[in-house]
C-alpha cells in the first residue's frame, strides 16, 4: 500500500506502519491503566505491572526477532543464522509473556518483600497477576490489531493471489491478493469488543482463555490463506499454525484450572465472611 518513510525524526525514518505500532502500543498502555484504575489497583502495583509490561514489550520485540530468524535458518541453515530484521507475532507474544512472568514473580514474591518500608520501589500488590489476567489478553489484541493495519500499509503478511473484489496489490506482490492482514485486523478489533463487553459489563473472568481459544483457531486457518513464506517448523504445517495449536490446548487448560483457582477463592471468601 504504502511502505514508504513519511517523514525523518532524529534520523529515525517514520512510516505508517511504525506509526500504526506506536498508535496501537499506546493504546495498549491506556487501557490497562483504565482497566487497573477501575478494578481499584494501588497507584504503586499499577506503576509495577505496567513497567513489568514495557521491559516485556522490549523483549518480545526481540524475541520475535528471534524466532523469524530460526525460522528463515530452518528454511534455507547454508544462509546461516542471520537477524533479517523480519518479525513474527506468536514469537513475540511468547518471549513477552515469559519474560512478563518471570520478572512479576521475582519482583512480587523475591524483590518486593524484601524492600523496606518507604522505598521507592516498595509495591503495594493489593492485587496482581490474578486479576490481571482477566483484562490483560484485551490489551494484547489492542495492540495486535493496530499492528496488523500497519501491516497493510507495510505490504507484509499478505493471502494468496486473487482476482475477488477485495484483492489488493502490493508493492510487494506481483499481483491482487487477499489481504489477510487486513481481515486479521477487523477480527482482532471484534475480539477486543467482545471481551471488553464480556469483562466490564458481565464482570467474565475466563478473557485469557477466550483469547487462546478465539486467535488460535483463527490464525490457525488464516495460515491457509496466507502466502508470504515465514519459514519452515513442523512438517505438513506452518510455525504459526503450530503455535496456534498450543494456544488452543493452554486456553483450554487455563479455563480448567483458573476455574478451579476461582472456586477455592470464593470459597475461602464466603468461609471467611461466615466466620465474622
Amino acid at each position: 500500500m504504502y511502505p514508504d518513510t513519511l517523514f525523518t525524526i532524529f534520523g529515525l525514518e517514520v512510516d505508517f506502519y511504525t506509526i500504526f505500532f506506536l498508535v496501537g502500543l499506546i493504546a495498549c498502555i491506556a487501557f490497562t491503566i483504565i482497566a487497573m484504575k477501575k478494578s481499584n489497583y494501588s497507584s504503586s502495583a499499577s506503576d509495577t505491572i505496567i513497567l513489568i509490561g514495557i521491559f516485556a514489550i522490549v523483549v518480545g520485540l526481540f524475541s520475535a526477532l528471534i524466532f523469524q530468524s530460526f525460522y528463515d535458518y530452518l528454511a534455507d541453515p547454508s544462509a546461516g543464522f542471520i537477524i533479517s530484521g523480519r518479525m513474527t507475532f506468536l514469537g513475540g507474544l511468547i518471549g513477552g509473556v515469559v519474560s512478563y512472568l518471570g520478572l512479576y514473580f521475582l519482583f512480587v514474591y523475591v524483590i518486593n518483600p524484601r524492600l523496606k518500608k518507604g522505598n521507592i520501589l516498595k509495591a503495594n500488590m493489593n492485587k496482581g497477576l490474578f486479576e490481571l489476567l482477566q483484562f490483560a489478553p484485551i490489551s494484547i489484541t489492542i495492540a495486535h490489531a493496530f499492528g496488523r493495519v500497519g501491516c497493510v500499509f507495510a505490504g507484509c503478511c499478505y493471502g494468496l493471489p486473487t482476482e475477488a473484489w477485495y484483492g489488493i496489490h502490493f508493492e510487494s506482490t506481483t499481483t491482487e491478493v487477499i489481504p489477510t492482514q487486513l481481515f486479521e485486523a477487523v477480527f482482532l478489533f471484534l475480539l477486543t469488543g467482545v471481551m471488553i463487553v464480556l469483562y466490564f459489563k458481565y464482570k467474565f473472568r475466563f478473557n485469557l482463555g477466550v483469547y487462546l481459544i478465539s486467535y488460535g483457531v483463527w490464525r490457525f486457518l488464516i495460515e491457509y490463506l496466507r502466502d508470504d513464506d515465514r519459514g519452515g517448523f513442523v512438517p505438513g504445517m506452518s510455525p504459526s499454525q503450530f503455535w496456534a495449536i498450543i494456544m488452543v490446548v493452554a486456553g483450554i487448560a487455563f479455563i480448567y484450572i483458573y476455574r478451579h483457582f476461582l472456586n477455592q477463592k470464593d470459597n475461602k471468601s464466603a468461609t471467611q465472611g461466615d466466620a465474622k
